[in-house]
């Protein structure tokens, strides 16, 4: 046999034309099927040629360049969505009391946290900004709360009458803490919604620090591992490719999450409900929190000492029998991640620091958070009781798992002393001082005074599971 004819150069470009429109149709049916994920593309199909297009294509999630998402508050983790979400093709809006504080341009430098050395930045565009929810929220696809806690239930009331109730809406929070499925439950109920898919991140993915409110962010590496819950919690895999691998995954090429089995195992964390609490309470102990002057004041993590961190392992000691409790109470579930401070650590960072005061003093990433406090008449310094580390860690932290080991008949001793103490700073009466006992009355006196469950009418352990 002869050699064999080369083919004419029509037959070459016609294969070419068809290996490029497979392509296109690989990529648009995963996009119509939302299972589109850069691990899954099938790079041996193509010839070398073709590499290139299809990892430029795969820098971008291809379902986001559909997907509206509609960031609400301004917080840190804000700051930081914008430019990851929109440089992975997601049109982004923002709802906030300060639109016009925002810039069109939001920057976020990845940051080293031990030599402050700038690797790279990334750039989002704000597609639409308003205090209005009505105007940011209707067709949106994906809404995440970036918040103090205390404040989600308010934002969720304003602005769940623009939610669609034609396609599937994603509605969740950049951290978990204090049951958010019990809140947005609470939406879908009073709202009459049936498309809501709800998510609650356990730990914000990253360690960053507004540098220019509206503008410029210092983003100093993220997790290893990260957590999130969703229900129904058959809707992780396609959240996880429209969403979560735009958080960490692909801008920072670490930090994969897994699936809780439930939103309890985030209410339980031992993270900022324990700290916040526990190292304001040690600056009490120690000074009645106050100080001469701005210079005598710690620094809230880089002055860590062995006070507040003996008060934040009787802390997690009360948490980790309630968490046992829990186990006991429901042994069908594995509850993998509802985890004590140290493991909780090791799992978000990989360290293994042998004691809770080392691995807060001698955080990088931590060392320039200052300790909240308001100036007096006299120019001297005092905690301030109303921060968020109360508002937040206290009625919407320590107090729910009081609630939770009360009706699990489990002691929390210093759970107890924690919550006596900042309500009589606080002029509120959560505990009742000569029993111990939650007074019911007094957390559900408005709908936003505290976080226990029966303020969603729940009022049984089994009631709290999802």
């Amino acid at each position: 046999m002869g050699p064999t004819k080369p083919e004419p150069p029509e037959a070459n470009a016609s294969r070419t034309t068809l290996i490029k429109k497979r392509i296109i149709e690989s990529i648009t049916t995963r996009i119509q099927k939302a299972q589109y994920s850069t691990t899954t593309i099938p790079l041996f199909y193509y010839p070398p040629r073709y590499y290139y297009l299809i990892m430029v294509l795969a820098s971008i999630n291809t379902l986001a360049t559909s997907l509206t998402t509609c960031i609400v508050g301004g917080g840190n983790s804000a700051h930081v969505l914008i430019p990851f979400l929109s440089e992975a093709g997601h049109h982004i809006r923002l709802l906030t009391r300060r639109p016009n504080d925002w810039h069109d341009v939001v920057y976020c430098d990845i940051t080293d946290g031990e030599t402050g050395e700038i690797t790279r930045t990334h750039a989002g565009q704000l597609q639409q900004k308003s205090s209005n929810p009505a105007l940011v929220i209707p067709g949106a696809d994906i809404v995440i709360l970036c918040m103090p806690v205390h404040q989600y239930r308010p934002a969720l009331e304003r602005l769940a009458p623009h939610l669609c109730r034609d396609k599937q809406v994603f509605v969740g929070t950049m951290y978990g803490q204090a049951g958010f499925n019990w809140m947005v439950h609470a939406m879908e109920r009073q709202h009459g919604l049936t498309n809501i898919v709800t998510f609650a991140i356990g730990n914000i993915p990253w360690i960053c620090r507004t540098l220019e409110y509206g503008k410029h962010v210092a983003n100093f590496g993220g997790k290893d591992t990260n957590l999130v819950a969703v229900t129904p919690a058959t809707s992780f895999e396609k959240l996880n490719d429209i969403l979560l691998q735009d958080l960490s995954v692909r801008p920072l090429h670490m930090g994969p999450f897994k699936l809780a089995c439930s939103f309890l195992s985030l209410t339980m964390s031992v993270d900022n409900q324990i700290i916040h609490p526990a190292r304001c309470y040690a600056l009490w102990q120690k000074c009645q929190g106050k100080w001469q002057t701005e210079k005598e004041v710690p620094y809230f993590y880089k002055h860590f000492d062995e006070a507040s961190a003996e008060n934040v392992r009787q802390l997690d000691r009360d948490y980790s029998a309630i968490c046992d409790a829990i186990r006991k109470r429901f042994p069908e579930r594995p509850f993998i991640y509802m985890l004590s401070y140290l493991e909780l650590e090791h799992l978000n960072h990989k360290h293994n620091h042998e004691g809770i005061l080392t691995s807060l003093r001698d955080s990088k990433q931590l060392a320039s958070i200052k300790t909240p406090t308001v100036v007096n008449p006299d120019g001297t310094h005092s905690l301030n009781v109303n921060h968020r580390f109360f508002d937040d860690d206290i009625q919407y932290g320590c107090l729910i798992a009081k609630w939770v080991a009360a009706k699990l008949n489990v002691e929390t001793p210093f759970i107890d002393a924690i919550i006596l103490w900042a309500q009589k700073l606080r002029g509120e009466a959560f505990l009742d001082e000569s029993n111990g006992k939650i007074n019911v009355e007094y957390c559900l006196k408005d709908k936003y005074t505290s976080g226990i469950p029966e303020s969603y009418g729940l009022t049984s352990v089994e009631d709290i599971l999802d």
